[in-house]
């Protein structure tokens, strides 16, 4: 029987495909021109078919390439999906790493198709931070003195294979290539320790204005210079990346995420609020957030844009125990922020905000259940595009729910 005849009519990697074939592919294509003079190597494998492969995947919650290029020879979906095209981990991994823009494009798309349809209203925004463990150790975090000592010696070691591999008249080919990969290998580590020199001065800088003598104890990874440890659900510390999730109230469709490597959700609020508004020329009628967000500047700063914010007040718990009313205008706060406080003091506001958690932490939820707990990419440009590939998996699966009970 062909491949075809085997795979369920219904079967999700159908919708996988058909969603694919709806997109406009073109500036994937666009990367795959060969230039003039160019002698060409072994033809490019479709972007159609890396890109359905890793929805698949993230589907299956399968987040490793080398998992997934082992799927393609053993799990009939993914042999569906390649028909008959052999894939490499390598070449997926590269897929998913290099392709941050095309997802963020692919993304906004989706949305603007599904404000189309009716689907996705803006009316209702949730807005939420994810901390995802970063693939960092967090005995790699060095401080500025031992990174000096240790770019000093990745330099000197590069040199040294170089020099090794001057000489290769009587290498033989598999020689040749093995000391050829152990010098990228350590030309790759000598520029990630020269980055963590570079942030690790700006990281001591910012710590150093917060508190006289605190920029000597900054510190930065070897291995991931973006990571940054953050203080994680369990209450524990480790090296981790901020996704920053954005959603709609009415469609429960993520329509914006941006990663950070900040390990506060202070201030996040505007650029995410200005993020939608710029994205898809509207202004959100409620925004619901976590007190972290709401604090005295962003939520005025909103307010002032037409959005109402809903949120408990910060420390809202204490202010009750010390015999304060949280919800009385306080010395400093703007008149958008005394509003804010006088509104959350209503019951149908208090309503409005029970339903965040079923707006801005399912998407949370469904990552984490897609393999999202330890990320296999380093450096904030690529987890950016892991996550966007993520939320994109997520719209696919919402987009596919709605309509199919539209049209039920």
């Amino acid at each position: 029987m062909a491949l075809d005849q085997m795979l369920d009519d219904d079967h999700r990697a159908r919708i996988v495909w058909q969603y694919v074939e709806s997109l406009d592919l073109e500036p994937l294509y666009a990367r795959l021109k060969v230039a003039p003079g160019d002698k060409g190597g072994r033809n490019a494998i479709a972007p159609e078919i890396l890109l359905a492969l890793w929805l698949m995947a993230t589907i299956d919650s399968i987040s490793s390439a080398r998992e997934l290029a082992r799927r393609t020879t053993t799990d009939l979906p993914y042999m569906w999906l390649c028909g008959g095209v052999s894939v490499n981990h390598h070449t997926l991994s590269d897929f998913r790493s290099l392709n941050g823009e095309f997802f963020e494009k692919m993304l906004i798309d989706t949305v603007t198709a599904m404000m189309k349809e009716g689907f996705v209203t803006f009316e209702t925004l949730g807005h939420d931070g994810m901390r995802v463990r970063a693939s960092a150790g967090s005995s790699s975090f060095r401080r500025k003195r031992t990174l000096q000592e240790l770019h000093q010696q990745a330099k000197a070691h590069v040199e040294s294979l170089r020099e090794e591999s001057e000489d290769t008249s009587k290498q033989l080919d598999h020689e040749a290539r093995r000391k050829a990969a152990r010098e990228r290998a350590a030309q790759q580590r000598a520029a990630r320790i020269a980055e963590a020199l570079r942030q690790v001065e700006a990281l001591g800088e910012q710590k150093e204005k917060r508190k006289k003598g605190d920029g000597d104890q900054a510190r930065c990874s070897t291995t991931d210079p973006d990571a940054r440890k953050m203080k994680m659900g369990d209450g524990g510390f480790r090296p981790a990346y901020n996704f920053q999730i954005t959603t709609d109230g009415d469609s429960r469709m993520i329509v914006a995420v941006d990663v950070t490597n900040s390990g506060s959700d202070r201030g996040e609020l505007v650029p995410r609020y200005q993020q939608v508004q710029e994205t898809y020329s509207v202004t959100p009628g409620k925004l619901l957030v976590d007190s972290a967000f709401a604090i005295k500047e962003d939520v005025t700063q909103v307010e002032r844009s037409g959005t109402e914010v809903v949120s408990t007040i910060y420390q809202e718990d204490a202010m009750r125990k010390q015999g304060r009313d949280p919800y009385e205008r306080k010395p400093g706060d703007s008149e958008e922020f005394a509003n804010f406080r006088q509104r959350m003091s209503q019951a149908k506001y208090q309503a409005i905000y029970k339903q965040r958690p079923s707006i801005a932490e399912f998407p949370n939820a469904e990552f984490r259940n897609r393999g999202c707990r330890l990320l296999p990419v380093r450096g904030l440009a690529r987890v950016k595009s892991v996550a966007l590939l993520l939320a994109n998996t997520f719209n696919l699966m919402r987009m596919w729910e709605l309509r199919s009970r539209a049209t039920a």
